[in-house]
Formats: C-alpha cells, sequence, structure tokens
C-alpha cells in the first residue's frame, strides 16, 4: 500500500472518481470532510460504496473521533459491509487501539464476518496528547498502520502554522519522528501526511520521496491527481531492485554466513532486510 486516498463520505461522485485512480486504498472519511448535519445520511452513503465492486482497492472507513460521542453510531452503518479497515482520528495511542479493536470484534460477530478481519489505521499525532501516546502502540493483530498528520494538530497546540516555508517547524518534525519510531516499534507501517500544495506535482513527488527515505511507506493524499507521483516515489527504482536482486541472491547462496561481499562491500544481515523489503514492494 502506497498511496491513501481520502474520499468524502457524502460524494458519491468524487468516490466513482477515485475508483478511476490507481490509489492503493481509498479512505471513505465520515469525519472532516462531512458537516455535521451531513453525518447520518453520509453513512448511508458510504454503506453504498463498500457494496460497490472494489475493483481491488483497499476500502479504509475513517469515522468520527471518540470524543465526539457518533464513533459507535459510525461502526454500526458500516460495519455490516465488511470496510476493509477503519481509521481512527485523534488516537490516544495503543489503549485506544485495544478499545476499537473490541468493538470490532463485536461487531464482527453481529454481522458474521471472521473476527479479526478488520484492520484498523490509528492516525497518531492529531493533538498534543496523541504525540505524547506514541510510546504506547505495540504489535496489534488489527494495526495497519500509523498515520502522522500536522494540521489538526495546529490547534491543538496553539501553534499559528506548522511549516518555516517549506519545512515543518521543530513541533511539527517532532511529531512526524516519533510517529515513525512508534510505528516501527508496533511493527507497522508509517504513513506520511498529506501535501497541501494541490497544484505543484513536482512538490508532491519531492516530498513523497523524501518520506520514502525517512522511512515511510505509504502516503495519504488528498486530491486524485497526487496518486500518480506519490504511488512512483514508493515503488523502488531499478538500481534499488538490483541491488536487492544481488543481496538475496548473495545470502540464499551463503545461508549460514551473517556477512557476504558483493562489489568490494561487506553487505550483513540488516542490508539483507532492507533488501527483502524492496522486493516486497516491486508490483
Amino acid at each position: 500500500m502506497r498511496s491513501l486516498l481520502f474520499v468524502p463520505g457524502d460524494s458519491p461522485r468524487k468516490f466513482a472518481k477515485a475508483m478511476g485512480t490507481n490509489a492503493d486504498a481509498l479512505v471513505l472519511d465520515l469525519e472532516d470532510s462531512v458537516a455535521a448535519s451531513e453525518k447520518v445520511g453520509a453513512r448511508v452513503t458510504v454503506a453504498d460504496m463498500l457494496q460497490a465492486d472494489r475493483a481491488g482497492k483497499i476500502l479504509i472507513v475513517r469515522v468520527n473521533a471518540f470524543d465526539t460521542g457518533i464513533t459507535l453510531d459510525d461502526l454500526a452503518a458500516v460495519m455490516p459491509y465488511a470496510p476493509d479497515a477503519v481509521m481512527l482520528p485523534k488516537c490516544r495511542g495503543g489503549a485506544d487501539v485495544e478499545l476499537l479493536g473490541h468493538y470490532l470484534s463485536a461487531f464482527e460477530a453481529a454481522n458474521r464476518i471472521e473476527r479479526g478481519q478488520t484492520g484498523i489505521v490509528a492516525v497518531a499525532t492529531e493533538t498534543g496528547e496523541s504525540v505524547l501516546g506514541l510510546s504506547t502502540y505495540k504489535p496489534d493483530p488489527r494495526l495497519r498502520g500509523l498515520l502522522w498528520g500536522g494540521e489538526d494538530l495546529i490547534a491543538s497546540i496553539n501553534a499559528t502554522r506548522n511549516r518555516d516555508g517549506e519545512v515543518y517547524s521543530g513541533p511539527f518534525l517532532l511529531a512526524r519522528n516519533l510517529c515513525l519510531m512508534a510505528a516501527s516499534q508496533a511493527g507497522v507501517g508509517a504513513i506520511d501526511t498529506v501535501c497541501t500544495n494541490l497544484g505543484d506535482l513536482d512538490y508532491v513527488a519531492a516530498e513523497a520521496r523524501a518520506a520514502r527515505r525517512d522511512g515511510f511507506s505509504a502516503k495519504a493524499v488528498i486530491h486524485p491527481n497526487h496518486v500518480d507521483p506519490v504511488n512512483a516515489a514508493f515503488q523502488p527504482t531499478e538500481e534499488e531492485i538490483a541491488w536487492a536482486r544481488k543481496v538475496v541472491q548473495a545470502f540464499d547462496a551463503n545461508p549460514d554466513q551473517g556477512v557476504v561481499n558483493i562489489d568490494g562491500k561487506m553487505i550483513d544481515k540488516p542490508h539483507e532486510r532492507a533488501a527483502r523489503k524492496i522486493l516486497a514492494m516491486v508490483k
């Protein structure tokens, strides 16, 4: 999974357009993109989206946060149609993942869905409390990834903006980096936040490449035109693939060796693990 394209939960037209993109996953949004007065209707619309031909796409539903009091209403409306995962905004840490997991187990049982089938994607940095809770994430069979977001965090910490020019300022870089470490600790992918520069696709591509360089495995997207640059950025280059194949072949040929020599360079087990991850990404 390289790209997660957000789709307003009250827009069948935008859903149809999103289905025509190369996005690996669609996030059917019941939270920020839907006005409070439209929440009930959006649940019905998202239920319809989940019943459409998924054409190989991962369908994730972003419900409203626990502090809104309507999370269970969202789940009751969409779980009968078996979303691939539920995205929890303003997730405060591992305890919220565990709690959501209990809710999902109950809805799965009620709807005769295989227990544990529904994944969880946590939006992990939208509040100061969430950032401080990043160390509490741990491996969980439902957890699919941690998404860092820098927009809601602006208001939470009383900042005026989150960037100095094109670079995230200190508090937001801290949140980004800690999310990356927390995802590693939990054994899941870290997902980079959306690019808000809608018109400059070169900028989008550069931001995505920087995210992959730093260890993120995917990027959230808010405009269909961003999907292809993001996918390309998270696809290994031919040079990387060639290197990875050499490393894997060398260790396969020498299974008892902890270190091998490739082109005059000493390559050890961490390199082998990195190489196998690269080859797993090849489509």
